[in-house]
Parts: C-alpha cells; sequence; structure tokens
C-alpha cells in the first residue's frame, strides 16, 4: 500500500515514505483492463530503487570500552580497537565512518598520549611517556563520524574508553651472577626476559667483540650459559637481548644483560720471581725490615681465595742460628729477629717460604746477601804527590799524573770503590780525575785550557771518598786527603779577537774617511798589536794600525759589489791572527735608467703606420718588485709627428709608427727615462730603430757591398810580408839543423838510416 496508481491515467504515485534500511527495492506488476475488467495489455513489471539518504546515525557496538596497555609499548602499536556501524547505504559516504579521539582525561600533558586510527578504530599509544606509576588509568572519548567526517552535517556518536596502564612486562633483569668452572650440564637457565607483545621473536646481539658469546635464548625468553665460565679469563659480560615482530622490526627498545663471573678458588699462589735476592749489610739491626717476598693469586683480589699467608719453611745454614729471620704472614717482609748478620759468618742465607691461599700452597725461594759496611775510609799511598809544571798551551785532556788511594772494604762494591775530587784550588773546574773502577786509580786529566797570565800556579787539595755513606762512627780524615802543585809555564800565544768575525751595514753613499766600525784585539802576553787588512781588492777600506777602526777609503759601489768581504790581520812581533769582516752595502739611487739593448728595436719596411715595437729600461741600481719607470718622448718636434710611445707595464712601453712615410734607414729616437727613484734620476738616451727589409722569419738584415770583401793595398802588403817572414823562418830551421847534422857525423859514422832522415828533412 506504500505505492499506488492512479486507474485512468496509469500514474504511480506513494502514498507513505520508502525506506531503503527497509526495502531497497519494490517490484510490482502492472497491467491495464478495460471496462469490463478483461486485460488489455501486461502484465509489465516495474522496478522501482530507493535511493539512499544519510538519515542514520553510527552506532558503537558497546556503550563504553576498557582497555590495557603496557608500560614502554612501541608507539602505534594498536592495544585495543572500538567499532561502530551504519545503516546507511555501504557504497555511499553515508555509511562511512571516521574515528578521532574528542578529550582526553587526565590531560596534564603537552600532547596526546594515545592515537586512533580513523578507519579501523584502532587505539596506540602515541608516545613511550605512560608510566603506571605517575597515572595508570586514562578516559578517552572516542568520536565517530559519518560521511567520512569531510561535512559539518555528518551525524557523530561518542563512547568512553577507559584504558589502564600497567607495568611493562619488557625489562632487564637485575645483574645475574654466574659462579665460574660449573659442573653443571650446559645449557643453563640464567633468566628470562618477556615483551609486551605476543608473537615476537627473541634474538641477543653483542656489546662487545667476542671469539664466541657463550649465551643463548629460547623463543619463549628464556636465557641460557652455554658454557662453563672462566673468572680469570673474563670476569663480566654485557650483552643486549631485542624482541622484533615478524617482519624484522624491533618491537621494543633492547635490555642490557649485565652478567657478573663469581670467584672460586680453583688457582694456586705464583711467585713472582723464581728467586728473590735481598741484600742486607752487616750492621742491620734486629727488627729492620731487609725485603720482601712477593706473589700473587689469579682469584678474584680482594676476595679470600686470594688471600695469602707467608711462612718461613726453612733457612740454611743455621748458622750461627736457625731463626735469625722472621716474614710478616699477610705482607711478605722480611725483618731480622735480633742480632745483626755478619758477613764473616756466611756470606748468604737461603730462604724457603711457604705461601698459601685458603686451598692451595707453593714455596719461594729466597737468598739474602750479607753486604760489608763501609766501614774503613779510602787511603792514600802518598799525601804529597809534589809539583808538575805544563806549559800552557797542553791540550785539553791530557793526561798529567795517576793517583792511587786503597780502601779495606769489600772489594767490587760501593764500599771500597773510590771516587777523587779537587776539594780546593781549583775554583774554575780546570782539572778532572777519572777512576778507574777496577784499579781504584785516579788519573787526573786537563778539563779546560791552561792560562799563564790568568793562573800560574796551582796548589790542590785532592781528597778521596766512597759513593756508600760511611757507617756511624767513622769519618774522613787528612788520610783521605793528598795535594798536588802544578805549575804553568809561559807560551807565546797569538793575540786574539774578541769576536771571531765582524759584520756591519753600511749605505754606498757615505763619505770617504767615514767610519765603518772598529775591531777589537789584545795579546796574552800584553804586548802592542798592529792592525792591517788583507783582500781588499776594490780598496774601499783602510785601518787604523794602531786602533783597529776601520774607515772608508774610495766611495763605495753596491752595484759592483753587493757585500764586501776581507781579512782583518792583527800582529805583534812574531805572530799573527785574522777575522773576516764583512760589508753589507745598502743601494741608493745613483744610476742613471737604461734602454736594454738585448733585442735591437726595428720595423719591416715599408711600414703601413701604426706598427708598434716593445722596449725595456733597465738600471743598475737594486730594483725592487715595486719599480716603476716613466716613458717619454724628448721635447722635439720631429720625434714627437713621427713616434708615440705607450706605457706596457712596470719596465716596459710600445714604440709606434704614427705614419707610414718612412724611409728605409736607422732613425735616432730621443727619450726621456725616469726612474722615480728617491731621488728621481732622469735620463735622455737616443734609442736607434731600423726601418730595414726583412726576411721571411721577419728578422731585419743588411746587404753588405761586395767592394767591401776585398782588402785595401795596405792590408795586402801586411799579407805578404808575413808570409815571406814565415818561410825564412821556416827555412833558417831546416840550415841549423843540417850544420848540426853535419857536426855528428864527423863524430859518428853515417848509415842508411840517417841519409833517409836527412832526404826527408831536406
Amino acid at each position: 500500500g506504500i505505492i499506488d496508481i492512479e486507474p485512468r491515467t496509469g500514474i504511480l504515485y506513494i502514498n507513505g515514505s520508502l525506506d531503503w534500511e527497509t526495502q531497497q527495492v519494490h517490484k510490482l506488476q502492472v497491467e491495464s483492463l478495460d471496462e469490463s475488467g478483461e486485460r488489455v495489455k501486461g502484465p509489465y513489471a516495474v522496478t522501482i530503487h530507493v535511493e539512499d539518504i544519510n538519515d542514520n546515525p553510527p552506532e558503537f557496538n558497546q556503550t563504553k570500552y576498557y582497555g590495557v596497555v603496557r608500560q614502554n609499548s612501541r608507539p602505534g602499536k594498536p592495544f585495543m580497537y572500538v567499532h561502530a556501524t551504519d545503516r546507511d547505504d555501504p557504497t555511499t559516504l553515508h555509511a562511512q565512518l571516521s574515528y578521532s579521539i574528542l578529550h582526553h582525561f587526565p590531560n596534564p600533558y603537552a600532547e596526546m598520549l594515545f592515537q586512533i586510527d580513523n578507519a579501523t578504530g584502532a587505539i596506540s599509544p602515541s608516545s613511550s611517556y605512560l608510566d603506571p606509576q605517575k597515572q595508570d588509568n586514562f578516559i578517552l572519548v572516542v568520536s565517530v563520524k559519518d560521511m567520512a567526517g569531510t561535512t559539518a552535517n555528518a551525524f557523530t556518536s561518542s563512547v568512553d574508553v577507559s584504558i589502564t596502564v600497567k607495568e611493562s612486562l619488557w625489562k632487564a633483569p637485575p645483574t645475574i651472577y654466574i659462579k665460574e668452572n660449573s659442573t653443571q650440564v650446559h645449557p643453563v637457565n640464567i633468566s628470562k626476559v618477556q615483551s609486551n607483545e605476543p608473537d615476537v621473536i627473541y634474538g641477543i646481539f653483542e656489546k662487545e667483540k667476542l671469539p664466541r658469546l657463550p649465551f643463548s635464548i629460547s623463543e619463549n625468553g628464556d636465557i641460557y650459559v652455554t658454557q662453563p665460565l672462566d673468572r680469570e679469563e673474563k670476569d663480566a659480560y654485557t650483552f643486549y637481548v631485542v624482541s622484533k615482530d615478524n617482519t624484522g622490526e624491533l618491537v621494543e627498545k633492547p635490555l642490557q644483560i649485565h652478567i657478573i663471573v663469581e670467584d672460586i678458588n680453583d688457582n694456586p699462589p705464583v711467585c713472582q720471581q723464581d728467586l728473590t735476592i735481598i741484600e742486607v749489610q752487616e750492621n742491620e739491626k734486629g727488627g729492620s725490615n731487609i725485603g720482601t717476598v712477593f706473589a700473587t693469586d689469579m682469584d678474584e683480589e680482594g676476595s679470600l681465595n686470594s688471600r695469602l699467608h707467608f711462612q718461613i719453611q726453612s733457612q740454611e745454614p743455621e748458622f750461627p742460628a736457625n731463626n735469625l729471620f722472621y716474614i710478616q704472614q699477610d705482607t711478605g717482609t722480611l725483618q731480622l729477629t735480633g742480632r745483626s748478620l755478619s758477613k764473616r759468618e756466611s756470606a748468604k742465607y737461603f730462604l724457603k717460604v711457604l705461601v698459601t691461599d685458603p686451598q692451595f700452597e707453593t714455596i719461594c725461594n729466597v737468598e739474602v746477601h750479607v753486604i760489608d759496611i763501609n766501614d774503613q775510609i779510602p787511603i792514600f799511598n802518598n799525601s804529597d804527590y809534589g809539583s808538575v809544571t805544563l806549559a800552557e798551551d797542553i791540550p785539553i785532556g791530557s793526561l798529567i799524573l795517576e793517583i792511587e788511594a786503597t780502601d779495606g772494604d769489600e772489594p767490587a762494591t760501593g764500599s771500597s770503590l773510590i771516587i777523587y775530587q779537587v776539594k780546593e784550588g781549583d775554583p774554575n773546574n780546570t782539572f778532572i780525575i777519572e777512576t778507574d773502577s777496577e784499579t781504584n786509580r785516579g788519573f787526573i786529566r786537563i778539563n779546560k785550557a791552561l792560562d799563564f797570565e790568568t793562573m800560574p800556579v796551582y796548589n790542590l787539595v785532592i781528597n778521596a771518598t766512597n759513593p756508600e755513606p760511611l757507617v756511624e762512627g767513622v769519618k774522613y780524615n787528612s788520610s783521605s786527603l793528598t795535594k798536588l802543585k802544578v805549575s804553568v809555564t809561559n807560551v807565546d800565544e797569538p793575540p786574539a779577537f774578541r769576536t771571531p768575525f765582524y759584520e756591519t751595514e753600511v749605505s754606498e753613499d757615505i763619505p770617504v774617511n767615514t767610519l765603518v766600525m772598529t775591531v777589537e784585539a789584545y795579546d796574552p802576553e800584553g804586548d802592542s798589536v798592529r792592525y792591517s787588512l788583507e783582500g781588499d781588492v776594490r780598496k774601499w777600506l783602510r785601518i787604523d794600525s794602531a786602533t783597529g777602526q776601520v774607515y772608508t777609503a774610495s766611495p763605495l759601489d753596491r752595484e759592483t759589489e753587493e757585500i764586501y768581504r776581507i781579512k782583518v790581520v792583527v800582529s805583534e812581533l812574531t805572530q799573527k791572527s785574522e777575522a773576516l769582516l764583512t760589508l753589507h752595502l745598502h743601494d741608493v739611487n745613483d744610476n742613471y735608467p737604461q734602454i736594454a739593448t738585448d733585442y735591437p728595436a726595428f720595423f719591416c719596411y715599408p711600414v703601413s703606420g701604426g706598427e708598434r715595437t716593445l722596449i725595456q729600461a733597465t738600471d743598475a741600481d737594486e730594483q725592487f718588485f715595486y719599480s716603476k719607470f716613466t716613458f717619454s718622448l724628448a721635447d722635439d718636434m720631429n720625434a714627437r709627428n713621427n713616434w708615440e710611445i705607450s706605457k706596457f707595464n712596470a719596465t716596459h712601453a710600445y714604440l709606434s709608427l704614427k705614419h707610414a712615410n718612412f724611409e728605409e734607414k736607422v732613425y735616432d729616437v730621443p727619450i726621456i727615462l725616469n726612474d722615480n727613484g728617491k731621488p728621481p734620476l732622469e735620463n735622455k738616451v737616443n734609442l736607434k730603430v731600423s726601418i730595414c727589409k726583412c726576411s721571411s722569419e721577419n728578422s731585419c738584415f743588411i746587404e753588405i757591398d761586395r767592394q767591401h770583401s776585398w782588402p785595401t793595398a795596405g792590408q795586402a802588403i801586411g799579407i805578404l810580408l808575413a808570409v815571406l817572414i814565415i818561410i825564412g823562418a821556416i827555412l833558417a830551421g831546416v840550415f841549423f839543423h843540417m850544420r848540426y847534422k853535419e857536426k855528428k857525423e864527423k863524430s859518428h859514422p853515417k848509415d842508411a838510416k840517417d841519409n833517409a832522415e836527412l832526404n826527408r828533412l831536406t
């Protein structure tokens, strides 16, 4: 009865509202009848499709939701879902739902701690800040909209979601302690970890690179040690446990696992040395510490397993008593028990020391050497070695005397070794005494040069001591002293300069007779000295023979020689000495600039005008990188009409032709050069410029007249006379040689060989 038809017109009409949610399609049979009720046409099928409108709000399938999330759960990983439905057509926007979180209680946070997937309704943490100790319960108001939430007139529903935050299951266990060298069957379970999420894959990776990590983890999170551990090899392990999903992505942050290997007493004490040698002086008193026996234990330091006890097991020899030594049981320190030792009774003692820990024991061998004490002083064989005379020029290191003292202490020890020293009479350490450690002889040598004028006589007092201190009550006396007088004879020595060389700087333009410097020398014997110069090839200097003052003797020229070196000679009656004098000349601007003539200037004939050639200025004065020359034509009308100069750089300029009307000849071009120095110097030069025919290589050439290649009459006569003189000299030589042969033949018979030689010579 919802759909009806007008009998006369056939118009279909609706008697009530259509509801898509009740029936989406209406199928009708329509026929036409005549007045008698007989069918005229039909029946015809009419199908009416009802189009949906958004007339149903979305509805949640629960009035309130409850969820549980673990602390440190992975952000973005859903832990619960909300679900809503809409009765409208699911193929249209009317039934497309969009979820969102409207409110978050409590909300003291800068950002939402939870998020929802707007399509699926999956709720997940948005961060890892969840902490049940601070807040363990949250209420979320979750909203759902139809029309995919894209329009303002969409239907909306909301629901409360109660979330409880529980402590994370994924946490590192406390430090794990494992006893070393365990005899259990391995692997042994030592701990367990559990992820907040199901169906994860557990794994281990190392914090430090090891040949093999002796730990593993099962699929349930059980951690195992796979083999016995040795604390002495490694006392601690650190590694990480991870949880991954089936794609290999980390689910939670890695957990650090720390393993401590507990010690057991499995190592015996070890002596630090195979044989411990201790030296004891004879005068050591009872109770004195004489040394320490060192032993180690590889078990844990500071534990009872490594605590050592020391005990003397035996002493050899047992003379004069069998308990001469005592050892502190905890430190291993050896002491004398009562009396001092005597080397005459025994030079050595052999001890066996028993070292034990709670389970093991070791024997350490100790050898005690009794050392002679320094109770004897050195005694000189001679209390006075008289005098020696030395020339003042004796070389350094020369041996002048051997001395000897004796010592009654044990040989080859610090108590008997003798050290000789000059105690008095040598304030400048002119002498040194060396000791032969095997014979204890002393060798007095020259340590510094002697000087008769400064110290003609040395009265030396020499003492002899030991490197080891003397025992209490024994002191050095006059027996350990000896005397020696050293007389120095005078040697005529050459005069000496105060310094080995002299150096100064002067300007090259200083006037003649200017004082350059003063050299100073002296004669060790006090004789007067005189000065002179050698090697002054330029004759630039002179020296006052009495005072050593050096003056300029003629003008200096830096361009001739920039660094001038000569010798200064000082002499007395029989000897002399030399020193080097170096003069550095500073440049002044005293040379006029010139045109460099390395390459002649020329232009190829005929010229067309505008050609140019490069010319260079030079100066004998010192050139700096900032030196600049100025080029200009002389104030000459002819020159200015024919030529033109333009600057190229600081030292070069272009000379150009101003027209093409030049003859084939050499021109003099007057050029003014200025060096812009201090003071500036200007020079007028005539530059010869050739206008000439050029070869194919663009080089200038000049034909030479053939008439100039013939000699003049005077030259011809000179050449003829020279030729005649040479011929005459040759004939004279032949004549004198023949005369000599004739004289020789008179005293010696002639043979065929002589005749042949004479014929060849003739």
